[in-house]
């Protein structure tokens, strides 16, 4: 086949044709993307200004669809250009009636936006609340922790929590539902040394629901951890037939780990271990396997020795 064969002016003007070319339709894309459009984007909603002895109920969901109307550009990156988002949404007439009309707070709305961006409608254009009276609870405190320690490094004593409740506000059946609230995730690598820090509480995921105060205080007690070895008596339970049943050794020895600063204080009275004849006699076992039913905190098992123990019945 042929090949074409173009002169070197030939191939210079084809040239010149496709950079012209690109360049029209780079000018086209750009003035197209320039002029102004309405668009559809949707974002989430916050209450501000609550009523203090109102809980609400939405009776709708927490998101809102804008109508916003800007340039191509914005339309293009609509996903990426949402600025806040979120919308605040004021309650304070919820003081006298069951509803908001969100078409009275489009100058407001428009006000936490860029000022290139006009929020021109919103879906549904009013938000309608169920009413109860607003009860209070407190409930603990939980911290959301991942900590990666040094090696032979770890917590040595309880987390120190201040203050250690969270007062919250809101429906009571939504309380009801509430044991315990937990803090941001705290997330630390190679630790040593104590650890004292400031930490956002978890945001309420209804927005009915309100929290005091927002952050705590923590203080988390490291220490170096090292090796200890003590002898506990095991007992047996589960023994309603027989006068005498000899466990063979009725100690064994538990390697654990614990923190230098509690080395002298654990003993075998902080260790509880049984053994249970159930397991002879429902299921046939030779060796009764030693159980732990009581363990120190902030102590790691190594090994226990021996972990299943022979018995003699005498009747």
């Amino acid at each position: 086949m042929p090949f074409i064969k173009f002169s070197p002016l030939e191939r210079r003007r084809i040239s010149i044709f496709f950079v012209c070319f690109i360049f029209a339709v780079g000018a086209w894309i750009f003035i197209a993307l320039s002029n102004s459009y309405i668009y559809q984007v949707q974002t989430i909603v916050r209450f501000v200004n609550i009523p203090d002895n109102k809980a609400f109920n939405p009776l709708q969901s927490d998101t809102l669809d804008l109508r916003v109307e800007g340039t191509g550009w914005q339309l293009l990156f609509s996903k990426l250009r949402i600025n806040p988002q979120s919308v605040d949404v004021d309650l304070e007439k919820l003081k006298k009636q069951s509803f908001v009309d969100l078409s009275t707070q489009l100058f407001a709305i428009n006000q936490q936006f860029q000022s290139n961006q006009k929020v021109i409608g919103i879906r549904p254009d009013t938000l309608y609340f169920d009413f109860s009276s607003r009860a209070l609870k407190k409930i603990p405190i939980r911290v959301n922790s991942n900590i990666r320690f040094q090696n032979n490094f770890g917590i040595s004593d309880k987390i120190e929590i201040s203050p250690s409740f969270v007062t919250v506000s809101g429906p009571q059946n939504e309380l009801d539902k509430l044991d315990y609230w937990y803090t941001d995730s705290l997330m630390l690598k190679n630790i040593n040394t104590n650890i004292s820090t400031r930490i956002s509480l978890n945001s309420p995921l209804k927005a009915n629901i309100s929290i005091y105060p927002r952050a705590v205080d923590l203080k988390i007690i490291v220490d170096e951890y090292t090796e200890k070895v003590v002898e506990v008596p095991v007992k047996l339970i589960n023994n309603n037939e027989f006068r005498n049943v000899k466990l063979l050794p009725d100690k064994v020895k538990i390697t654990f780990l614990t923190a230098l600063s509690n080395y002298k204080k654990i003993d075998r009275g902080n260790f509880e271990l049984t053994a249970d004849l159930d397991k002879w006699k429902l299921k046939g076992y030779k060796q009764l396997p030693v159980l732990i039913s009581k363990f120190p905190e902030y102590c790691e098992l190594v090994k226990i020795e021996p972990q299943n123990l022979d018995f003699i019945i005498q009747k």
